[in-house]
């Protein structure tokens, strides 16, 4: 029969949604730190630091060693592989660090994106092969999420039905073999904001990419409550000539997601896509306030958009751990504040105020 499936078992779905449910309980989000090895050596570059194995594990530790209070805002922490097995200072495991803080530990499991043959530049992302292995691994090493990120493209002919069509199978695939394994995933169909492209033309793409996605996701038999959503908020490209206020953005996203993501995903967790620290909180904000339907909880996993000001503020010095760590605190505070919808815009000042974090074509 071609509909011929299994539940998983119901131990499974009950650990699987016990961890989606925790990551988005409520005013609680991710802070991804899982820059690869590359990504992070620019991120040193930026304040004067060579990019050495120590240097990356002293930015991490100033991250995981933030007062335990940090727990109050983050639920989980998403690692890339070096980073999961690194140690403080004082022979602390990063990952123990993260759980005295009540913070679930998560990890990037996608080997990154690479070309897809006879399209307009677009891509699919790699790591099926051995992952279930990988999985079974991270598990017994503490980690209960994963995220694997897919990347798409607004242009004239893009996104094209074969890159829509494939990344949706890479990701569900993925989702599958993460479950199989008892790792909640994060499931990251990422629209890039390079363009000049309209919020409507977004906001379309949005959800022909994500029907497709969730076509996939069924037709791969993936137990929804056990996984979560980590989508680009709906915003005009970055080269468009009019910016969209905070409510245009919240409308068009919110509908883009009440029109194919089902109500039985716990959570969507926003990428902040480029977006300055505070344009990243305020977005968030209104989209908890708007006057639609949301029955899943709208939150965040963001990178640069925690982090920005953190690297700012400690310039790699010692005696500025402290100062960054506060600032992590801080934008830590306003985005569980946006995720309840309670954020006031500007209360809450960054060393890199309202820098905008975009990247060209950003890779990790």
């Amino acid at each position: 029969m071609t509909t011929y499936f299994n539940y998983p078992p119901p131990a499974l779905q009950d650990e699987l949604r016990k961890i989606a449910n925790a990551i988005v309980a409520p005013g609680k989000g991710i802070l991804a730190a899982d820059e690869s090895v590359n990504t992070m050596g620019k991120r040193l570059a930026d304040i004067g630091l060579e990019n050495t194995d120590d240097n990356r594990r002293k930015y991490r530790q100033l991250l995981f060693t933030t007062d335990k209070s940090l727990g109050d805002h983050i639920s989980g922490v998403i690692l890339f592989h070096e980073t999961l097995y690194q140690k403080a200072d004082d022979g602390t495991p990063f990952v123990e660090l993260l759980k005295q803080r009540g913070i679930i530990p998560g990890i990037k499991v996608d080997t990154g994106v690479v070309p897809l043959f006879g399209s307009e530049d677009e891509c699919t992302t790699q790591g099926l092969d051995d992952l279930g292995k990988r999985c079974a691994q991270y598990k017994k090493d503490g980690c209960h999420f994963a995220k694997w990120r897919c990347v798409l493209k607004i242009g004239k002919n893009t996104p094209s039905y074969q890159a829509i069509l494939e990344n949706a199978n890479v990701l569900a695939r993925y989702a599958s073999i993460c479950q199989a394994n008892r790792i909640v995933p994060i499931v990251e169909p990422e629209i890039l904001p390079d363009g000049d492209h309209d919020i409507e033309r977004c906001q379309k793409v949005s959800e022909t990419v994500l029907a497709a996605v969730y076509k996939a996701l069924n037709d791969h038999h993936v137990y929804l409550e056990g996984t979560l959503l980590k989508p680009n908020m709906v915003t005009p490209g970055q080269s468009h000539a009019n910016r969209a206020t905070p409510e245009q953005v919240a409308i068009a996203t919110v509908t883009a997601l009440s029109r194919t993501v089902p109500p039985a995903v716990p959570g969507v967790t926003f990428l902040s896509g480029g977006q300055s620290e505070e344009e990243a909180s305020v977005n968030l904000n209104a989209m908890n306030c708007v006057q639609l339907k949301r029955p899943w909880a709208l939150t965040f996993s963001y990178g640069r958009a925690l982090q920005a000001s953190v690297l700012r503020a400690w310039a790699g010095k010692d005696d500025n751990i402290g100062a960054g760590q506060a600032e992590l605190m801080k934008r830590a505070k306003a985005n569980s504040e946006s995720a309840l919808g309670k954020y006031q815009a500007g209360s809450i000042h960054g060393t890199a105020g309202d820098k905008g974090l975009f990247i060209k074509d950003h890779a990790y």
